[in-house]
C-alpha cells in the first residue's frame, strides 16, 4: 500500500463530471490497483475513488505534478499536486480477513448445511470462498447453474452491500464462475442497504435464525 499526503485538486471524467478543489488530502494506492482520496473527516468513506481494474500514470516533463488513474471503462480520475507532504510504500502480506462473531459464523454453518432453503435446487460449492480480498461466505449454484456468492451479516447494512460488491467484481472476472450474481443475507436488513442493493442486482434475503436451526419453517423470506 502507498500512502501519499499532497496538497492536491482532484478531477474525474466519466459518467458524470466532478471537481475537488485545492486541499490537503490523503491517498491510497492498494496492491489491488484501486485509488482513492480522503479527507480529514467522513470516516472510512473516500470523497472519490477508482476501482479496479484500473491503472496509474504518474505525469512527466511538464505534467509530472498529474497522476491519472484510468479503469477499464475509459473513465479517467486526475490528480493536480500542487505540493506532497508525505509518500511512502509499505509491504501488508495477505490478510487474514475478517474473525466473524458467533452468531455470523454459526448463520453461515447453517445456510451452508441448508443451502436448499435459499431457493428449490440450490447446491453448495465451497464455504469461505477465498478471493484476492478475502473470503466470500458461501458459494453455490441455482437450479440453472448459475453461480451464486452469498455475504452473510447478523445485521446487514450498506457496508455489507459493498464488500459484497467487490467479491462480485473479482469473482465474474472468473470464466470458470462467470456470470456471478450476489445474494445479501442477514437476519435484519437496513432500508438503505436494501436500496443500495437493489440497484446493484444483488438478490437480499432476510434469516430467521430459528428456522435455520429447524425451530420454526425452514423458508427463507426473499426480496
Amino acid at each position: 500500500m502507498r500512502l501519499v499526503i499532497a496538497r492536491c485538486s482532484v478531477d474525474y471524467a466519466g459518467r458524470l463530471t466532478a471537481h475537488l478543489p485545492s486541499a490537503p488530502r490523503l491517498i491510497l494506492v492498494k496492491a489491488d490497483g484501486s485509488v482513492s482520496i480522503h479527507a480529514d473527516d467522513r470516516a472510512y468513506k473516500p470523497l472519490n475513488w477508482m476501482s479496479p481494474p484500473c491503472t496509474l500514470k504518474e505525469g512527466s516533463g511538464e505534467e509530472e505534478d498529474v497522476w491519472t488513474v484510468i479503469n477499464k471503462a475509459g473513465e479517467k480520475l486526475i490528480i493536480t499536486m500542487e505540493e506532497i507532504l508525505h509518500d511512502s510504500s509499505h509491504e501488508l502480506g495477505v490478510d487474514p480477513g475478517l474473525i466473524k462473531d458467533g452468531v455470523e459464523a454459526h448463520l453461515q454453518e447453517l445456510l451452508a448445511d441448508r443451502i436448499e432453503t435459499l431457493g428449490e435446487g440450490y447446491t453448495l460449492i465451497r464455504r469461505e470462498y477465498m478471493t484476492a480480498i478475502g473470503p466470500v461466505d458461501i458459494l453455490c449454484r441455482d437450479a440453472d447453474g448459475q453461480t451464486v456468492a452469498v455475504e452473510i451479516k447478523r445485521r446487514g447494512e450498506i457496508d455489507g452491500v459493498e464488500q459484497l460488491t467487490r467479491y462480485l467484481e473479482l469473482l465474474n472476472r472468473d470464466p470458470h464462475l462467470a456470470p456471478v450474481r450476489g445474494v445479501f443475507a442477514a437476519q435484519e436488513i437496513k432500508p438503505q442497504a436494501r436500496v443500495l442493493a437493489t440497484d446493484r442486482g444483488i438478490g437480499c434475503a432476510v434469516l430467521d435464525y430459528n428456522a435455520l436451526r429447524g425451530i420454526e419453517d425452514d423458508k427463507l423470506r426473499l426480496f
